[in-house]
């Protein structure tokens, strides 16, 4: 246990076990409590559960916050669970991909590198200032604050704002 213990990444005044899966993890972040919710709103804790493995790009709680005034709270609604399956499955590619991978797509790339979310669209990413950039297919952007949070069926890599397919 004590090997694991170390290789903890903290996240949200929690420790992120590499042994526990997104789903174990996520729930004890207080950055990922509006993430937490839409998930389990668009009925995708079982999939993120599972084998994987995944790259999500975990939007904070302050990401959410960025969005207009009321698009959260609209979006988790039932009738709504369509849409927000689309927004999160947007935030997720399949493989495990660290920083060191995505750096490695960005030079071979030419500076930047295309990666096709489980949603079906794509996602552009780049090098920009010692920081990796995540491009949406709306033009907005997202810098990862935090990389390389690795659980058992993937890695998480949080960014500032959420990405619109």
């Amino acid at each position: 246990m004590k090997s694991s213990m170390q290789h903890a990444v903290m996240v949200g005044g929690a420790p992120m076990y590499p042994t526990k899966n997104i789903i174990q993890n996520a729930v004890n972040s207080k950055d990922h409590t509006t993430l937490v919710a839409a998930v389990k709103a668009a009925d995708l804790v079982d999939t993120l559960s599972g084998p994987g493995p995944f790259t999500v790009f975990a939007p904070t709680n302050a990401a959410f916050g960025k969005l207009p005034a009321g698009t959260v709270e609209t979006l988790v609604k039932p009738e709504n669970k369509a849409t927000l399956t689309k927004i999160l499955t947007y935030h997720v590619v399949p493989g495990r991909l660290s920083s060191t991978d995505l750096m490695a797509k960005v030079k071979a790339g030419g500076g930047k590198a295309t990666l096709t979310t489980a949603q079906g669209e794509t996602l552009t990413v780049a090098a920009k200032g010692g920081a990796l950039w995540i491009w949406d297919a709306k033009g907005g952007s997202a810098r990862v604050t935090i990389a390389n949070v690795n659980q058992s069926n993937g890695v998480i890599h949080v960014v500032d704002t959420v990405l619109m397919p």
